[in-house]
């Protein structure tokens, strides 16, 4: 069912092709009343717009790409669109509407093929450690160091450990976060103190660490090997925004 406002934009262009034809015709009289039905049109069609505006949420004072990097900012790591919107959420203000995440690295990638590197930072893919390829829905800063950028075998447990440690370290200033934090302290053994009815930030972080202890250097390892291929073998858009080349780990002997 159409709304009001596109009826009334319809009555107005059949109005102003009546005025229009009524004037070639020669029927001032005729033209004088289509003309002031068309002034009462427009000024409801005004009228309904402005209804329309009011009923719309406020429009966010962040740019989206702001709000995204805000929140991988926070995270330290890639991150699914669902966290990154979870932690956006948490700590800021605004909303990330989640439909619109689904372009934005496409975007961001158009943009730096089109101007390279003419913005302080990109929203761009993590990549996958084998094929260099862009890992599915985790997003990424360009600004961070591609070994960073980069997930291997270990990773996701890895990044999942960084970001329950910055949240904790930051949940103080949030309030909210401490639902969010919940969430991590389920999946990390130790971090639910017995007896405490509530998250405890440091018992969580302490926990994090503890476990991240045992991957992290095997991970980094694994990342800094793969970055170090991707920097000889990709060009710079394709170091943000993955290869293309399914058969790249391959072609170049691999890791």
């Amino acid at each position: 069912m159409p709304t009001p406002v596109e009826t009334l934009e319809r009555r107005i262009d059949e109005l102003r092709t009546a005025v229009r034809q009524t004037v070639l015709a020669g029927d001032r009289a005729q033209a004088r009343v289509l003309r002031a039905e068309l002034r009462r049109a427009e000024r409801e069609w005004d009228a309904a717009l402005d209804g329309l505006v009011e009923k719309m949420p406020d429009a966010p004072l962040v740019p989206l790409r702001d709000q995204v990097h805000n929140a991988l900012t926070l995270l330290g790591a890639p991150a699914a669109p669902k966290l990154v919107i979870a932690v956006h959420e948490a700590f800021f203000a605004g909303e990330i509407v989640g439909a619109r995440l689904t372009s934005l690295r496409r975007d961001e990638e158009r943009s730096f093929r089109s101007a390279p590197r003419q913005r302080p930072y990109y929203l761009c893919s993590a990549l996958t450690a084998d094929l260099l390829a862009p890992a599915r829905g985790l997003l990424a800063v360009s600004t961070w160091p591609l070994s960073r950028r980069i997930v291997g075998p270990l990773s996701a447990r890895v990044d999942f450990l960084t970001a329950a440690i910055r949240i904790a370290e930051q949940v103080e200033r949030a309030p909210a976060a401490t639902k969010l934090l919940w969430r991590f302290a389920e999946n990390i053994p130790g971090a639910a103190a017995p007896g405490f009815a509530e998250v405890q930030p440091e018992v969580v972080a302490r926990a994090a660490r503890a476990e991240l202890a045992v991957h992290e250097d095997a991970d980094r390892s694994h990342r800094e090997a793969a970055a170090e291929r991707a920097r000889t073998k990709l060009d710079d858009a394709a170091q943000l925004f993955g290869s293309r080349m399914r058969a790249v780990s391959q072609v170049n002997g691999g890791l």
